[in-house]
């Protein structure tokens, strides 16, 4: 069984085939697709392309999967990543019209990745019409939080324009209970914290296995410091940046100019250490900071803490970072051993310790290929 993992931008493709036992077979992506200076990287097809759509890189998938002796004769699935899957998408499903129209009506709440995503879908159905296709949605681990934690206080007629917290990452906080699952003899902690760090942050708390708080609300700025999204700010704050620049500016100002860029001069951590002025080491200092302080929200809707996991780029790679924030987290009982921490051991507690801390490499796409079997597997 060959699955192609899809994950549509909307001016980027990137794929990966997986094939029996879950195992990578071919990986890349397509990058400026539109525009003058697109480039593929698949496999053998290496270099820069004429890429007017995303259907044009698709077939530039397929070309490479040709190239490669993985014919695409052998896909027996598509499977997508969805960021948003609003109230109804709660769960791994086939794509059908009912579900691509509910995709579509997300769009309001995820302007800048629905409609690639939907882009992906539509276009793959063109190329390779018989070829079922399935979805995973980032929204949709995070169905489980109670209304009291998705709700936001506001009236009625403004949370029925789904206005309302729906959390994001969930693919990669699905593939992490999974593999903490699978290295811990079938057992996952009672109460995990668990921290996705990367150029977008967020932290979740894990009640056996199921949701029950997140950072990230109606939007992925909420939350955390992020590379260039300002995460938790005043909602009057955000009226005097529209009053000021309008809301495009506003947005950009939020999404694109904040969080560590904004602090610092850079998104990314290695630039900040590279750095080593005053204003990048306050960034680092904020991103921690503000780690912390949500992760003791989270503790709190979690009613205690047995063990904390790590993912994403920053969480797998950072021992500052990490650091940091289980220095943070030595008031809830939170020890680690330095000596691992510096060498990204993948257990960083020492024995006995009565809270477990992990690192768990980020598997986003090979846990949107298992859903995708197991679906498949349900319906046979």
């Amino acid at each position: 069984m060959a699955v192609l993992v899809v994950n549509a931008g909307s001016s980027s493709v990137k794929v990966a085939i997986f094939g029996a036992g879950l195992r990578e077979v071919l990986a890349g992506r397509v990058t400026e697709i539109g525009g003058a200076r697109a480039r593929v990287e698949i496999g053998p097809l290496q270099g820069a392309r004429v890429v007017p759509d995303h259907a044009a890189a698709l077939a530039l998938c397929f070309e490479a999967m040709e190239e490669a002796g993985v014919p695409v004769a052998s896909l027996q699935a598509a499977a997508h990543r969805v960021v948003h899957g609003g109230a109804a998408l709660v769960a791994p499903c086939r794509v059908t019209g009912a579900v691509l129209a509910e995709v579509e009506a997300c769009v309001p709440l995820a302007p800048l990745h629905n409609p690639a995503n939907l882009t992906g879908m539509r276009a793959l159905a063109r190329l390779v019409p018989e070829l079922p296709q399935f979805a995973s949605f980032d929204t949709a681990f995070h169905a489980t939080n109670p209304e009291v934690a998705r709700r936001y206080a506001i009236p009625a007629e403004a949370e029925a324009m789904g206005l309302r917290r729906y959390g994001f990452h969930g693919i990669s906080y699905a593939s992490l209970v999974r593999k903490v699952q699978e290295t811990g003899s079938g057992q996952v902690p009672r109460r995990l914290l668990a921290f996705h760090l990367g150029n977008g942050a967020s932290a979740c708390g894990i009640v056996e296995g199921r949701s029950v708080a997140t950072t990230m609300g109606y939007s992925p700025l909420d939350g955390l410091t992020m590379g260039t999204r300002a995460g938790a700010i005043d909602g009057n704050a955000v009226l005097r940046l529209a009053e000021r620049h309008g809301v495009e500016g506003a947005a950009r100002i939020l999404n694109r100019e904040s969080g560590l860029l904004g602090l610092g001069g850079a998104s990314d951590m290695r630039e900040l250490a590279r750095a080593g002025t005053e204003e990048a080491r306050f960034a680092v200092e904020h991103f921690c900071y503000w780690a912390v302080r949500h992760a003791g929200s989270l503790i709190a809707a979690m009613g205690g803490l047995d063990a904390v996991a790590f993912t994403g780029g920053i969480g797998e790679n950072d021992a500052g970072v990490r650091g940091a924030i289980l220095q943070g987290l030595a008031y809830a009982g939170v020890r680690f051993d330095a000596a691992a921490n510096a060498a990204g051991a993948g257990v960083l507690h020492p024995e006995g310790a009565d809270v477990a801390v992990w690192i768990v490499a980020a598997e986003e796409e090979r846990q949107i290929a298992m859903e995708a079997m197991h679906l498949m597997a349900g319906e046979a």
